[in-house]
């Protein structure tokens, strides 16, 4: 590409010089007369989207409200089950089968095994420990010191934000506020709990409720304020959250027998040991926020699956894994995931795939989150311990040939 076809490639083009295609229709009409409308006009752009509409023409688009925009159809991914996983936890106790969508070959294998060797040990001890979705607003003002009164002023009010709160969730609780000022922003971390629901709509809504009376009865005034000022680890990964928690905080455990080890995943305690002890300074010279090998597979298909916002991966995919030789020759591995953001209500998880998945594992529905959690968490461990026996016996990259090969 010659030098001034590269730069008018990469030009800005006003409508006003380049007018634009007409724009979709009906974006906000949830009925059928308004999807129609958005599959004619791409009909008139011949765009076709049979596949898309399969599924599509089995759901009501009012049903769809809430979740979408501008709805046309549905996209499919391949959904398989691992199981059973033996999960002796404190709110997930049992056998259960594991829906996890993908389409990337040898991951439900790898998972598949991970959770026999699992469950042919006792299975996994799992607990989710704690709970909290966040959201953090920011304030401006014009100096050091009416920040400084105008936080003086809000510790005096903090008492009345659960009543405002109340206002607008009744699933929603605040359990405590931060804060961390720099210069003359001040930055309020609000921290709540929110039921079975993932709770990130709910603690917007409810924070801007705070902000609101905040602004409309604070004595100093801010210069400007923002409803996020990206303190709360909100679809990124934030040593924040690592160390506190966002969302559920959930541990888990095992020991697997060495005969186990060495009959099903073809290796050694000492092994798998020596390679997570590798892997973790890897983990460190790459500056990575925890070291694991890969919570986000488990996590991406349990939440495409289950109706969870696939994008809180992102953040919850965060964590560490630990493996260690016991003193009589076993192995001892244990998993932390700081940030499952997930829920059993609310958001997708009405929708017919995602809670028929969900009523796979039996947790669909109000007091099923923890116990999802503490699932998400066996299901992670399980493809930690897969992954890593196959590094250590050379057969990683077998099975990807083997499992992703198309005959």
């Amino acid at each position: 590409m010659a030098p001034n076809e590269f730069v008018e490639h990469l030009r800005q083009k006003p409508p006003g010089e380049n007018p634009l295609p007409k724009r979709i229709p009906a974006g906000n009409d949830f009925t059928e007369d308004g999807w129609n409308k958005r599959l004619d006009f791409l009909a008139e752009q011949n765009i076709t989207i049979n596949t898309l509409l399969e599924t599509a023409l089995k759901t009501p688009p009012e049903e769809l409200r809430g979740n979408i925009e501008n709805f046309i159809g549905f996209c499919q991914v391949p959904v398989g089950v691992i199981g059973p996983i033996r999960v002796n936890g404190v709110y997930a106790n049992g056998d259960f089968f594991v829906p996890l969508a993908t389409t990337e070959g040898a991951l439900v294998a790898s998972y598949h095994r991970g959770a026999h060797v699992i469950s042919q040990s006792g299975g996994v001890s799992a607990m989710c420990l704690t709970e909290s979705v966040s959201r953090a607003p920011c304030f401006i003002f014009s100096d050091l010191a009416k920040a400084g009164l105008f936080l003086k002023w809000l510790y005096e009010q903090a008492d009345t934000f659960p009543e405002i709160i109340s206002r607008k969730t009744s699933f929603g609780k605040l359990t405590d506020i931060k804060t961390a000022v720099t210069g003359r922003n001040v930055y309020l971390i609000f921290e709540y709990t929110t039921g079975d629901a993932a709770g990130q709509n709910m603690v917007t809504v409810a924070t801007e409720e705070v902000c609101n009376h905040i602004i409309e009865n604070s004595p100093i005034a801010p210069l400007i304020w923002y409803l996020e000022g990206n303190l709360s680890g909100d679809k990124k990964a934030s040593m924040l959250s690592f160390l506190g928690a966002r969302g559920k905080k959930v541990l888990a455990d095992i020991i697997i027998p060495e005969k186990i080890v060495r009959n099903f995943l073809h290796t050694t305690p000492g092994q798998m040991s020596h390679y997570c002890k590798t892997s973790t300074l890897g983990g460190v010279q790459s500056g990575g926020i925890g070291v694991q090998g890969h919570f986000a597979n488990a996590l991406a298909a349990l939440f495409i699956a289950c109706g969870q916002d696939a994008a809180c991966v992102s953040e919850a995919s965060i964590g560490i894994t630990e493996m260690e030789t016991t003193e009589d020759g076993n192995l001892h591995v244990s998993v932390s995931l700081p940030n499952l953001i997930v829920g059993t209500v609310g958001g997708g998880t009405h929708l017919p795939t995602a809670r028929e998945c969900l009523e796979i594992m039996d947790c669909f529905g109000k007091d099923r989150a923890r116990k999802f959690a503490e699932i998400c968490a066996a299901v992670a461990m399980a493809g930690e311990i897969s992954i890593i026996a196959a590094l250590c016996a050379g057969h990683f990259g077998k099975a990807h040939a083997t499992y992703r090969h198309k005959v």
